[in-house]
């Protein structure tokens, strides 16, 4: 990629956010208070501040005094712990992933019969999980260490994580053309090698997007676990405090809020660097090298 074409994409991103916050203080400046009903229903939301701050009152509450320190101290403490168990669900969902995938690949009836049961476990409701999977977990002790709250949280996260992660690897394990498999097994290439010298380059056009769609949602699963478990210390036990704060004035609300979608943008970014390191393999199975690329 270009430095050209990198630009394009930052100043693609800001001049979106740039009409997103012109269309929040549009609203603002538009809808009543009140918000616009039709007999009982209402049909546009209430824009006062208790319901919709200014864009400049969410940035300016972050320098406002909680507890010893600012909002923003708080929601950058808090970002922090839950963009660390998210980065963890990441690894663990990624490895789940993998493994799943290589054994289907390699036995046909395996896929036939896990595959169905992969999707539907992406139906049952994350909220009603969180509760047994933390209840569970206190029962259990490793190497003498009892079970922290911190580990279901991650163990949530890493439930919608493994998912897109299982599909795109399955597909790209299989995205090698018959002939490529065929040639390396007339060289007496094995399965293992097969894998490895094969398949595995030929799944990374195919993994990478799926590891940006598995880190968005290990943020979400661990956001929403701890809400679910009631875990101290994240963004998303701070969301909940903020919100009972906000009787006349949502910004805190609306910045923790913020702050929690940014940790998608930062996960989004580390996996970004894994894209670098296998850009050499960041092309569809079959399609020809670049000119000057070498072997």
């Amino acid at each position: 990629m270009t430095a050209r074409v990198r630009l394009a994409r930052v100043g693609y991103a800001v001049a979106v956010l740039v009409l997103l916050l012109a269309a929040w203080e549009l609203v603002k400046l538009v809808v009543p208070e009140r918000g616009v009903s039709i007999g009982d229903q209402r049909i546009l939301p209430r824009t006062g501040d208790a319901a919709l701050p200014h864009v400049w009152s969410v940035v300016t509450v972050l320098g406002e005094r909680d507890g010893a320190g600012t909002v923003g101290a708080t929601l950058v403490r808090t970002a922090g712990f839950t963009l660390g168990l998210a980065l963890l669900a990441l690894v663990l969902g990624t490895a789940v992933g993998v493994a799943l995938a290589v054994v289907m690949q390699r036995f046909a009836w395996v896929e036939r019969g896990l595959f169905p049961y992969i999707v539907v476990s992406q139906t049952v409701p994350l909220i009603a999980l969180a509760p047994l999977v933390a209840g569970w977990g206190g029962k259990i002790v490793i190497a003498g260490e009892p079970w922290r709250p911190w580990m279901s949280i991650a163990v949530i996260a890493s439930y919608l994580a493994f998912f897109p992660v299982a599909v795109g690897m399955l597909r790209g394990l299989q995205a090698p053309p018959k002939a490529s498999v065929e040639l390396l097994y007339s060289y007496s290439a094995g399965w293992w090698d097969t894998l490895v010298h094969l398949r595995f380059p030929a799944a990374v056009p195919h993994l990478l997007p799926a590891l940006r769609l598995a880190a968005a949602a290990s943020v979400i699963g661990a956001v929403v676990a701890e809400i679910s478990t009631g875990t101290a210390g994240g963004i998303g036990r701070q969301i909940i405090v903020f919100s009972q704060q906000a009787t006349g004035n949502a910004a805190r609300l609306y910045a923790a809020v913020l702050a929690a979608a940014l940790l998608g943008v930062v996960i989004t970014a580390v996996v970004g660097l894994a894209e670098l390191a296998l850009r050499r393999y960041n092309r569809p199975a079959g399609a020809a090298r670049p000119a000057g690329g070498g072997r």
